[in-house]
């Protein structure tokens, strides 16, 4: 005997039927993330620049364009990974306390068996 399966057109008007929520977060936090990588890209550039200006005498052409690119890789790479984990914090705190209660209740049931 084979098993029947469900049609392709069903499967698909079944997950269509059901509503997801979106885990993004709102467009204006990731505009503000953005922006804010940005900004650190470039004052992390300026201090990048300003250093090698400071500390190096004579011709220093390539010394301060990678004292700027390092600065700002670094600074913009350090506000990145803050954004991302402030993004994610957000999210989590919108979904509410009832989607991590019936998380780890189903987590338990799982480690019961």
């Amino acid at each position: 005997m084979t098993a029947r399966r469900p049609s392709l057109v069903r499967v698909i008007g079944t997950e269509a039927a059901t509503p997801s929520r979106s885990a993004l977060p709102g467009r204006r936090a990731r505009a503000v993330a953005t922006l804010a990588i940005l900004l650190a890209g470039v004052c992390g550039g300026l201090i990048g620049y300003a250093l090698v200006d400071v500390s190096c005498t004579g011709d220093c052409g390539w010394q301060l364009g990678l004292g700027t690119l390092v600065g700002a890789v670094a600074s913009a790479s350090g506000v990145a990974i803050v954004a991302s984990l402030t993004l994610r914090a957000m999210h989590e705190w919108r979904s509410g306390p009832r989607a991590a209660s019936g998380a780890a209740l189903r987590l338990g049931r799982r480690r019961a068996r």
